[in-house]
């Protein structure tokens, strides 16, 4: 008797990927998308620091269906004769099988699941030519590849954990600032004390209707007379005079 699925292989059908991750629930972008190869489990971006010394394969989705590259899968298995599709500028293959919604009308087809097929490939997924390979030949072993190592993709993105402190710290010192040229900052040291400058808003004269606010330096924010704001705002109308009832 050959070797039947590998442990994970099996890892890949059983587990639940793109849900969130319960270990980090609080977390931002906490949903499985990767799975561990020497672990067989689905786990998240925060977790791969914890699984970086093993084989980690990304998990992707296409159409609703969960794919991997077929360049990171044909480290692990043959998948020669499988259907490919791309996406962003890269080949992908169906894990799973996908049920087939409309009757075949002849031509080339899967040969589990009778899906139709773009020549010369005969499988529309892995998990059908591992189904074809057991059925025929009774030992997946010819098939597998031997493959110790196997990192994520150099774009693959690992958030960084960011304690509450940090988060205050990033906050107050984040400006929206609605103006061409970024707004800056000085600072300078005298007496023993540091004078920062914070932003404040000023509305300016902006064509046709409406107002616009823009980033004033605090320095500059004392030189704004009650003239300058009265004058600032602009009307496209007057107020509308009513004709005297005769």
């Amino acid at each position: 008797m050959g070797i039947q699925k590998p442990s994970w292989l099996k890892a890949l059908y059983v587990e639940k990927f793109f849900v969130p991750c319960s270990i980090h629930e609080s977390a931002k972008k906490n949903e499985k998308n990767v799975c561990c190869l020497d672990c067989n489990i689905s786990i998240c971006p925060h977790c791969v620091t914890s699984h970086r010394v093993h084989r980690l394969l990304q998990i992707r989705r296409y159409v609703y269906h969960e794919v991997v590259r077929l360049e990171d899968i044909e480290n692990l298995i043959d998948c020669s004769n499988i259907q490919a599709y791309t996406i962003n500028n890269a080949k992908v293959v169906f894990i799973k099988k996908r049920p087939q919604n409309r009757q075949f009308k002849g031509g080339n087809y899967c040969t589990s699941c009778d899906r139709s097929l773009q020549e010369p490939f005969i499988h529309c997924s892995l998990g059908c030519k591992v189904d074809f390979v057991l059925k025929h030949h009774k030992d997946l072993s010819p098939f597998l590849r031997r493959c110790t190592i196997l990192q994520l993709s150099s774009d693959f993105f690992i958030p960084q954990d960011m304690g509450d402190d940090d988060m205050a710290i990033d906050t107050a010192h984040s400006t929206i600032v609605d103006n061409d040229e970024p707004w800056s900052s000085s600072s300078s040291t005298g007496s023993g004390s540091e004078n920062m400058s914070f932003p404040c808003t000023e509305f300016v004269r902006k064509k046709r209707s409406g107002m616009h606010v823009c980033g004033r330096s605090a320095n500059n924010c004392n030189n704004i007379t009650e003239e300058d704001m009265a004058t600032s705002i602009s009307r496209r109308k007057g107020i509308p005079q009513r004709s005297p009832l005769c």
